[in-house]
């Protein structure tokens, strides 16, 4: 449940990098505050900074990279602490499912050892029996069938959907405040795609943990998030409760990223194809001026879209749309 107390604040966080082709700024202003309890949603296309924000918050971004702004996790400042300090913060306090679970696991350990290591690491008082049976109850938490004889098997002996389970469970098993999510479906069909989603919603009932879900479908967060973020070419374009999001759209690029599902309360000829964003994201080294979705938005106006960056605008509530033609771009499309 939330109890209205912020638990992670971040303030105008940008990340870059120096390459050849010259500054690569990733993410840019970039603030948005989670409170206890919830589920925040951060979606858009590859590319548009949402893994890039998570590695942010985890510190777990490379040595090169140039980082400004705040991240505060109850009010303590994660940016500048020492890796000693982070990896205090990591698995105790934060924790993340990374996207790929077969990669991410070891495949010559068993699940169990795995398990038993991430307790052991931050609970090193604990004996072997508890490191055990804690990994068993894990296992049960996240819905694996007969916990007892799986945690002696091997990674590539559990199916894709069984192994984000385990991932999950390892994540969760020094029950952090925080649990991020980067794309916890990706390669999974959509029935198992639906599974893991009921299992971080059971696992927030149960334990209580913010969850941030990181995805670029729109659907994905439909059902679970609480507030949505839309980020686009390193920045937040639109921020909402989730409701408002699908329902009083603000922003040209969430209003494409909706048309390009596929939904079943409208009718379509068989041959007639889901709609596509024009053109593609622009490079991280090469921000297009004013907009940066302005020369893929069929609604941009020559010297207003093209030449301002456009701030944030509260529309109602805790909405908040960056389009200096919020409000106007819909009479266009009727």
């Amino acid at each position: 449940m939330n109890d209205g107390a912020p638990l992670l604040e971040v303030e105008n966080l940008s990340v870059s990098f120096p390459s050849d082709a010259g500054t690569a700024r990733t993410i840019e202003d970039v603030s948005f505050t989670l409170r206890t309890g919830e589920t925040l949603g951060i979606v858009g296309e590859s590319g548009s900074g949402k893994s890039m924000t998570a590695m942010a918050i985890m510190g777990i971004l490379p040595k090169r990279a140039v980082v400004t702004g705040s991240i505060r996790l109850r009010g303590r400042e994660l940016i500048g602490l020492s890796d000693d300090e982070l990896r205090e913060i990591r698995g105790n306090d934060v924790a993340i499912v990374f996207q790929d679970a077969l990669t991410a696991l070891n495949p010559v350990a068993t699940v169990g050892e795995q398990l038993i290591e991430a307790v052991r690491v931050h609970r090193p008082e604990t004996t072997k029996t508890q490191r055990r049976a804690r990994a068993i109850e894990l296992l049960e938490l996240v819905g694996i069938p007969a916990p007892e004889k799986r945690i002696e098997r091997y990674p590539h002996e559990f199916s894709g959907g069984m192994r984000q389970r385990v991932m999950i469970a390892m994540s969760i098993a020094n029950e952090p405040d925080l649990l991020i999510a980067d794309e916890p479906t990706t390669a999974l069909d959509v029935t198992v795609q639906a599974q893991v989603l009921e299992v971080l919603r059971d696992v927030q009932r149960r334990t209580g943990t913010t969850v941030v879900v990181i995805t670029h479908d729109l659907g994905v967060v439909a059902g679970i998030a609480d507030r949505v973020l839309v980020m686009y070419a390193g920045g937040v374009v639109e921020a909402a409760d989730v409701d408002p999001l699908f329902y009083e759209t603000g922003h040209p690029y969430t209003a494409g990223l909706l048309a390009s599902m596929p939904r079943l309360d409208q009718r379509s000829s068989r041959d007639e194809r889901l709609y596509q964003i024009p053109g593609q994201p622009p490079v991280a080294t090469k921000w297009p001026q004013g907009c940066r979705f302005a020369p893929r938005c069929a609604h941009a106006v020559a010297g207003r879209c093209d030449s301002v960056v456009p701030p944030p605008v509260n529309v109602g509530g805790t909405h908040t749309v960056s389009c200096v033609r919020v409000g106007e771009w819909r009479e266009d499309a009727e």
